[in-house]
């Protein structure tokens, strides 16, 4: 009975000291909730820039293969004569009025001989010709003078009606062989000047036998083998690159075709080669293919260089190059249509609209709304909202 009474005061004992505890245990647990929702509150960490200036350049990429500016095709100017000689080769340079190839000469040779008899017959005749006027002319002032001395005569009655007749018929007769003279001596010389045009062509022929190069270049090509028969309706005999001049046919995009001028700087790449080529932009034609969409500039090459005809090659045409305010790339977003970046001050997040220009690698150009020294959102901005608290973390030198 007594150790029954001890067990009952031992409990109740135990229960008022449990009493006691729990209420201490709720209030520490109740100071320590303020701290525990302060921890929760942890800003994130996000990776902001600073809007500097930089050096940027507009480009306009563009590729296609390497083409002669101005390519020559030589053909023969006579027809018919067989090729004696071919004096160049594939890949030499040659000038302008040098001979490429013979053609033989001794069809056009014997022409010429008998041409030249021709115009020495034609001479004679005319010298025939001159004679004949000469006498003519000489028998009609004779004519003349005694028709005008018959007529004086039978004026004063002392010649008679008949010898006035005479002399008159005489005189006529007499002025129509020099008529007939003249013009024997213009049909005369009618002939000579053909017979002598006839000869200049067979001279022009035969120096036309000698082939030259029309302009001074590469020979590019030959299909001149000697004992063929030269003929301008078959393929040229010899090809030509102008001057050696080469240019880049380089197809742009449809949206960049506007874009470029006669004038800019082009970096070109050879395929197959890390060593760069300057160019000048000269040409852009003004056209578009229907069908690829694609437009075309030709890029004019420096004379003299390691290149090639057909030739692939890769360009960069600068547009523009300036200095100009510019956040990376990666901080621009699109909200509603208009361009935004998220701007951060005081550690508060504010998107804000910006208008863009020159895209240069992992830079855009900024013309409105950010001024140097503003600090952007680099990346996940769009896990930020205009109002969030963040704790900005600058940018890596090296990506900044």
């Amino acid at each position: 009975m007594r150790f029954y009474r001890l067990s009952l005061i031992a409990l109740l004992a135990t229960s008022a000291a449990i009493s006691a505890w729990v209420p201490a245990v709720r209030a520490e647990a109740a100071s320590e909730a303020p701290t525990a929702e302060k921890s929760a509150e942890i800003l994130p960490a996000i990776t902001v820039s600073t809007v500097a200036t930089r050096e940027l350049t507009d480009i306009v990429l563009a590729s296609g293969l390497i083409s002669a500016v101005d390519e020559v095709h030589v053909a023969p100017l006579i027809e018919g004569q067989q090729i004696e000689a071919v004096l160049v080769d594939v890949g030499d340079q040659v000038t302008e009025g040098q001979v490429l190839a013979r053609l033989s000469p001794s069809t056009l040779e014997l022409q010429k001989s008998q041409l030249e008899a021709q115009v020495a017959a034609a001479k004679a005749q005319v010298a025939q010709a001159e004679a004949a006027l000469i006498e003519a002319q000489s028998t009609a002032d004779e004519a003349n003078r005694v028709n005008d001395r018959t007529k004086a005569l039978r004026a004063q009655g002392t010649a008679s009606q008949a010898a006035a007749d005479q002399a008159a018929a005489a005189a006529t007769s007499a002025n129509a062989g020099v008529l007939v003279a003249s013009q024997q001596l213009e049909s005369a010389k009618a002939n000579q000047t053909l017979a002598e045009a006839q000869r200049s062509n067979i001279e022009l022929q035969l120096a036309r036998a000698e082939v030259k190069a029309p302009v001074s270049g590469e020979i590019t090509a030959r299909n001149a083998k000697i004992g063929a028969i030269a003929s301008a309706a078959g393929e040229p005999m010899f090809t030509i690159i102008r001057d050696g001049a080469l240019e880049l046919r380089a197809d742009v995009a449809e949206r960049d075709v506007m874009r470029l001028q006669p004038g800019q700087t082009a970096t070109l790449t050879l395929s197959g080669s890390s060593q760069g080529l300057t160019g000048t932009v000269r040409l852009v034609e003004p056209v578009i293919d229907p069908l690829s969409r694609l437009g075309r500039a030709r890029i004019a090459l420096p004379v003299g260089t390691a290149i090639r005809a057909g030739m692939f090659a890769e360009a960069s045409v600068v547009i523009a190059r300036r200095n100009a305010v510019a956040v990376p790339v990666t901080a621009v977003g699109s909200t509603d249509g208009e361009t935004t970046v998220m701007r951060v001050q005081n550690g508060v997040v504010d998107r804000v609209s910006i208008t863009t220009g020159i895209r240069d690698a992992g830079w855009v150009e900024v013309l409105t709304g950010l001024a140097p020294g503003d600090i952007v959102v680099t990346k996940a901005g769009a896990f930020v909202r205009p109002g969030d608290h963040i704790n900005p973390i600058p940018a890596d030198a090296g990506t900044n």
